[in-house]
């Protein structure tokens, strides 16, 4: 398989008053095309700021990200802007839904951003709610949707420019065994027949062993786990 992401010597540190603060510690990952991936590890030691990084949405203290083996620490914010439009889809624990567009606006706004015309962005957005089993909720608006339902809707969206990453920050966090399940089924099919790479980051052990590769982020570096 060929390499989708390569991440090499990942620091990132923050100034706490006159302390330093050190989240990651010299990170090593490797991911290729269609590869999944779980990371686990305990609350607080750092899972969320390294999805935040390998998205380009925070920037690390040292260390490289390769995507299809260009470094993004060596390109421009224009680039690193197309490549979090294009090519990485993120799906986090709280869905970010515009409360006052249906769901087939909310998954079409990012194909509008991009310029497509509203029909062709239109029929992408309407297959995909079909694909994640919301054909006859599309015209409802995310405050008459159920929690999970809100989260396919996101999970839709994220995957409408096709991109060849998902990111995804406790997807199932804040919903039920039976709810999250069918959200990790959304995400294993996109995998399997689209080969979309997926970094899932969850502290849920069930999830991460459906997955299958599992990392542990411990003291700022990955191991593998299970």
């Amino acid at each position: 398989m060929s390499s989708l992401l390569e991440v090499r010597d990942l620091h990132k540190s923050y100034l706490d008053t006159d302390a330093e603060i050190h989240v990651l510690r010299g990170l090593d990952l490797d991911l290729a095309e269609g590869e999944r991936i779980a990371i686990v590890g305990e609350s607080g030691v750092g899972k969320s700021t390294l999805l935040h990084i390998l998205g380009t949405l925070d920037k690390p203290t040292s260390g490289r990200i390769l995507y299809r083996g260009k470094d993004l620490s060596t390109v421009g914010e224009d680039t690193l802007s197309d490549f979090r439009n294009r090519d990485v889809g993120f799906v986090f624990q709280f869905h970010y839904l515009l409360p006052d567009f249906n769901a087939l606006e909310n998954v079409m706004l990012p194909a509008l951003i991009q310029g497509w015309e509203r029909e062709k962005a239109q029929e992408a957005a309407m297959k995909l709610l079909e694909k994640v089993g919301l054909r006859e909720r599309v015209s409802h608006q995310p405050g008459k949707l159920s929690g999970g339902e809100q989260q396919r809707v996101a999970v839709a969206r994220a995957v409408i420019l096709s991109p060849q990453l998902i990111l995804a920050d406790e997807p199932t966090g804040d919903l039920d065994a039976k709810t999250g399940e069918g959200i990790q089924d959304v995400l294993f099919n996109l995998n399997q027949e689209d080969r979309i790479g997926l970094v899932v980051a969850t502290h849920n052990r069930a999830f991460a062993e459906k997955i299958g590769r599992q990392m542990e982020l411990r003291e700022g570096r990955l191991y593998p786990y299970g």
